[in-house]
């Protein structure tokens, strides 16, 4: 096993070579926002409105030097690049500060997909409430992607979007999920999304089809399975009702964790033991699925009679 270090202007790599594989961990500055890596041998880097593609080159002969060369340079973005992920094998996605979302081919490069409608700057009809709905920019800016097989789920400013790989295009969206921006979000099971903000709240939310949504009403019991909070209808602003009609399916809020007083950061969900929270209130909660606790509560009162024998009845 060897470390070895190799830079190529702002970029460092921070090789870690086990056998014949590397394992590489870059380490960057300079401007460069987010990275990932992608087939070929291939990073890609958002620099500001670029991103830029580097191949890293193997050793050849007795030389024991990595090469690292600059491939291409996107410039398909109008604003900063805040957002950078894979999506699967064959895709990742780039989000900017503008609320701009590209779909990239990650063997060709290429642009599959374009989103630029998660605000609508359409005017309105008085000019008094257009300056009182207006958003501001960074209302719009992209903090965080997460995905499936089927959706990309996007946190634009205050509000959460879906969007379908197929179709392309957005068939679910909450504009204002929150009070603040959205910083982070993560998918539970059963078609489930969870979403912290600055505001300090931490929500959940479920993506259900419309025809499902007026069939059945939303569950309001889910939120008591982590042990505190309440359904807050009116955290869920109604959107225009084109824009209802428009799109297939809705985000329902389901259940809002209260627990933190300021800006909750960054989350941790664990399928076995729950979701960790961690906020600029310098408190980290753990919170527990209490449906799951109660089960195994259950299940241990029942164990621990069978070992007493008290589960038998006299005959």
């Amino acid at each position: 096993m060897g470390n070895d270090w190799y830079r190529s202007e702002n970029v460092f790599i921070f090789g870690v070579i086990l056998k014949n594989n590397l394992t590489f961990v870059v380490y960057i500055f300079e401007g460069i926002s987010a990275l990932i890596e992608i087939p070929k041998n291939c990073v890609v880097a958002a620099v500001g409105k670029e991103l830029i593609i580097f191949r890293l080159v193997a050793p050849t002969g007795e030389s024991l030097e990595w090469d690292i060369l600059e491939m291409k340079r996107l410039l398909d973005h109008q604003d900063n690049i805040l957002s950078l992920v894979n999506v699967n094998d064959a895709s990742f996605v780039t989000g900017s500060h503008v609320g701009e979302m590209i779909l990239w081919n990650t063997l060709d490069w290429t642009v599959q997909a374009r989103e630029c409608n998660f605000w609508d700057p359409s005017p309105q009809l008085d000019t008094q409430q257009e300056i009182k709905l207006c958003q501001k920019p960074n209302d719009i800016s992209i903090h965080h992607f997460t995905w499936d097989e089927e959706n990309v789920f996007a946190a634009v400013g205050r509000g959460l979007y879906v969007y379908n790989l197929q179709m392309k295009r957005v068939i679910a969206c909450q504009k204002t999920a929150h009070d603040s921006s959205v910083l982070h979000i993560a998918r539970l099971p059963n078609r489930q999304l969870i979403s912290c903000s600055e505001d300090g709240s931490v929500r959940i939310w479920e993506l259900r089809e419309k025809q499902q949504l007026a069939a059945e009403p939303a569950p309001t019991g889910f939120f008591n399975m982590w042990g505190f909070g309440r359904v807050n209808k009116q955290a869920s602003h109604p959107v225009k009702k084109q824009q209802e009609n428009a799109t297939p399916c809705s985000l329902e809020l389901i259940g809002d964790l209260i627990g933190h007083s300021s800006s909750v950061e960054m989350f941790l969900y664990f399928e076995d033991h729950g979701l960790v929270t961690c906020s600029a209130d310098h408190l980290i909660i753990l919170w527990k699925n209490g449906e799951r606790e109660s089960g195994l509560r259950s299940l241990k009162l029942f164990q621990k009679l069978e070992e007493n024998g008290d589960l038998y009845l006299p005959v």
